[in-house]
């Protein structure tokens, strides 16, 4: 990540500045140090842009920034020692300070050690800035150059995929062999095997984007029974394969605690006797037997005319699996079609015709992309609206189009190009992607939001004035979607998902090198001392032996892999700098009261780990704690007595057997904004305090047999809710009168499955912001109430599995259409 410097010192000096202006730096007497670290990174920061831009072909400036990463990365992780003793403080402060029992919730920092390490630490980072500084022939050599407040922020275009330009005549050769009955054999007589079309080309050719193109054709779409799409994993594990495939049969998460017998048990049920398409998107291995698997359980009772098309970059596989005489191989697009794509990309509409010197640079441009529409798309978005010559000019010239293959780490350089081209704020967001292992098919926009704020990198208040962390992330999240870095975005109201382009992985995991890791067994000893995120796909007893070397850590992921206890110790002794925890399904059973040590630990993740029964007290002292999930925890018993402590958290995601929840609890995580309650069967009612929370803005309960959601007590300011989902209550049968509170800010509201919700209130016209409302599943609501008019806002509403509702709201004939004939946009299935 040497590229990542510039954004990093930015970050830092604002650190700097922030904790020398307070009292706190002035109590320990190292007032004066911070400021002499400031001026000296000042200096630096200013040749920073000139250093990222030449170091392409200078493996001596690389190493420089790399070097100089480094220090920076250990100057943050000091700097956050004030941060977290500033918080510390404002715990003591506000629980009952003059308390014993409070003063010694924290194990209470010694002032003199502590400006005694940290002035040693400080003079430390100053020698190591200096001896770099003092490079003359690196440092001489670069200038000061003019940046900007952090990057442009145009409304850029979303190219949609069903906008496919140059596949046509593919795209309909696909559906000719769709449509048709089933294989013909020899003969030419027509056959009743399922037919296996391959479509093959090299990365970046859209493969994926012409499937999609396909799959979504009406006439495909009317002509199958059933649509399924399947992500392969590189590995074609058969029971992952399996998994994937019945959720998207079911349309619904499939519990990874089925077998394999139970899978395709149920697998065989919901294709037996239906006519379908199944996709089968990037598949790599080219194992026939596990192919051969594959193929006889999903064609197992198939009706005729079901067909299987797969997406490769092997011939091989195309090889293997396929049953026609030839494959669907995608050929570059001719410049033609790929000057379309980027001028689609790259100017407003007939805007093109307006910059005559532009297009003809553009013409250029597309030249060196060499028919990748991927290179298209990232290149033209990265200039879309830009009018400036001298930027096209950059972009055409760049010394990256000469890199060497070697030299580009097999990048595509027009891809290389649209990363060095971002701003220093996207180019750091996109780069932390890297943690997102190939093999997943797809990714919550939350997530990876969160992931972001827990490293500090969505701190740009000097830009975006008042905005929340989060609302940051959202803006920069779809900012790197509209450049084409993300794809197959869908929106599901509370977030997005989305995936990753396998060469846009390649491109950033090639940008992170050296700082994040994958380990196996098999590679600890290829682990660099400076790493900083590590994603654990084992974890036995030599991989806790191999971590013993490392200190620098930011990051440690593990998903279902069974970690012991050797190894969870060593991740809480050696990595005091931990920022993000994320152990899911890794069936934990135990938390050692020693996490109460991360203070710098601002992620933790315990989703599905359906042993543990309780948490520790000291869980609590984590005062920089951003986001705390025990989702599908179905065995924790309760919560720790001292959670109001956690003064940082903004994200609750919950499962839990309590039956209540005490006072003075959640209900008082004065700075929550996302809170979500699922799969509690005896919880009976939310937090009394719950109208205390001031800061919530997004409310998810779902699956909570006894919950009754009419205990709240409003004593304080009324709630601000945004975003609000209440699914599977069944002791909901009226909407609760405290709802009225948010008639003012909420803007999404989604009902599913209350099996006994009788009526929405007449109230609910008073919902003035709401633009989407979701009605699913309701089986008891049978109308809709008066003065639905009244929702002047309102612009998407859905109604799906209500079949009373469905036909008195169907258009112009239905008894309640005309309170509802004001909405842009009425349907009737729910699509996420």
């Amino acid at each position: 990540m040497a590229e990542l410097a510039f954004p990093l010192a930015t970050r830092i000096i604002e650190k700097l500045g922030s904790i020398v202006s307070e009292e706190i730096s002035l109590a320990w007497g190292v007032k004066a140090d911070l400021q002499k670290l400031g001026n000296t990174m000042s200096i630096i920061k200013d040749v920073l842009l000139d250093a990222e831009q030449k170091q392409a072909h200078n493996q001596q400036l690389r190493s420089w920034l790399r070097q100089l990463k480094h220090v920076f990365l250990d100057a943050e992780d000091l700097l956050d020692e004030f941060e977290c003793e500033a918080l510390r403080r404002q715990v003591v402060e506000t629980f009952h300070p003059t308390t014993g029992k409070v003063r010694g919730f924290f194990s209470r920092s010694n002032p003199i050690a502590f400006r005694s390490r940290v002035g040693h630490e400080i003079k430390e980072i100053r020698e190591r800035l200096d001896e770099l500084k003092s490079n003359k022939a690196i440092f001489d050599s670069l200038t000061i150059l003019p940046h900007g407040d952090g990057g442009d922020h145009h409304e850029r275009p979303f190219v949609p995929a069903s906008k496919v330009i140059g596949r046509e005549s593919e795209k309909e050769k696909i559906v000719n062999l769709l449509m048709q009955q089933g294989d013909d054999d020899q003969s030419g007589k027509s056959t009743n095997k399922v037919s296996v079309i391959p479509i093959v080309g090299i990365g970046g050719l859209g493969k994926t984007t012409l499937a999609k193109w396909v799959y979504d054709d009406k006439r495909v779409v009317g002509h199958f029974d059933l649509r399924m799409w399947a992500s392969v994993p590189v590995d074609f594990e058969l029971t992952r394969c399996t998994r994937l495939i019945l959720g998207s049969a079911l349309d619904t998460e499939i519990s990874d605690k089925l077998t394999l017998d139970q899978l395709q048990g149920r697998l065989r049920e919901a294709l037996k006797d239906k006519k379908f398409l199944l996709v089968l998107d990037d598949v790599w291995n080219d194992d026939a037997l596990k192919w051969s698997q594959l193929r006889d359980l999903v064609i197992e009772g198939a009706k005729s005319g079901s067909k299987i098309l797969v997406t490769t970059r092997s011939t091989a596989v195309a090889e293997i699996m396929g049953t026609i005489p030839a494959n669907i191989d995608l050929e570059f697009l001719s410049f033609e079609d790929s000057l379309s794509l980027f001028v689609e990309c790259a100017f407003k509409e007939g805007h093109d015709k307006q910059y005559p010197s532009l297009f003809k640079m553009g013409e250029d441009i597309v030249r060196k992309c060499g028919g990748v529409p991927l290179a298209v798309k990232t290149l033209g978005s990265q200039l879309y609206s830009k009018t400036d010559e001298r930027e096209w000019k950059l972009v055409r010239d760049s010394e990256i189009w000469e890199l060497k293959q070697e030299d580009a780490g097999h990048i595509l350089p027009a891809l290389r190009l649209s990363y060095t081209r971002l701003p220093p704020h996207l180019r750091q967001c996109l780069v932390y992607c890297s943690h997102i292992r190939k093999d997943m098919t797809e990714f919550g926009s939350h997530v990876l939001i969160r992931y972001w704020m827990a490293h500090g990198i969505l701190d740009q208040s000097r830009v975006h004035g008042n905005m929340e962390s989060e609302e940051i992330g959202e803006l920069y999240f779809k900012d790197l979607w509209a450049r084409s870095f993300f794809q197959n975005v869908i929106d599901c109201d509370t977030f997005y998902r989305f995936d990753m382009h396998d060469l846009i992985h390649d491109l950033v995991q090639s940008v992170a090198q050296g700082e994040c890791f994958t380990v196996k067994s098999a590679n600890t000893k290829d682990i660099s001392e400076n790493v900083r995120h590590l994603t654990f796909l084992e974890a036995g007893q030599n991989v806790s032996t191999t971590l013993q070397k490392l200190n620098k850590v930011r990051t440690i992921t593990a998903e279902e892999t069974e970690i012991d206890e050797s190894f969870l110790h060593t991740c809480i002794s050696r990595f005091k700098y931990l920022r993000v925890l994320q152990l899911i399904a890794c069936s934990l059973q135990v938390l050692s009261s020693s996490i109460g040590s991360l203070k710098h630990l601002r992620n933790l993740d315990l989703s599905y780990n359906e042993e543990i029964t309780k948490l520790p007290n000291a869980i609590c002292r984590l005062q920089s704690l951003q986001s705390l999930h025990l989702g599908n925890c179905e065995n924790l018993e309760e919560l720790p007595r001292d959670i109001s402590k956690l003064i940082s958290l903004t994200t609750l995601e919950l499962t839990t057997k309590q039956t209540s929840f005490t006072e003075n609890g959640v209900g008082c995580l004065k700075s929550l904004r996302n809170l979500s309650i699922f799969r509690c069967s005896n919880l009976t009612s939310l937090p009394r305090e719950m109208s205390y929370l001031a800061s919530l803005r997004t409310l998810i309960l779902y699956n909570c047999e006894q919950l009754d959601l009419g205990n709240i007590n409003y004593q304080g300011t009324p709630l601000k809710l945004q975003k609000l989902l209440i699914g599977q209550l069944p002791r909901m049968v009226a909407m609760p009168e405290w709802l009225q509170g948010v008639a003012n800010t909420l803007q999404f509201l989604d009902i599913e499955e209350c099996e006994n919700l009788e009526a929405l209130p007449e109230w609910l016209a008073s919902f003035t912001s709401l633009t989407k409302l979701i009605i699913l599943g309701c089986q008891k609501l049978s109308s809709l109430p008066e003065g639905m008019r009244s929702l002047i806002s309102l612009r998407e509403l859905v109604i799906d599995d209500n079949p009373k509702l469905e036909r008195r709201c169907q258009r112009d004939i239905g008894e309640d259409w005309p309170k509802i004939s004001h909405v842009p946009h009425v349907s009737f299935q729910l699509v996420r």
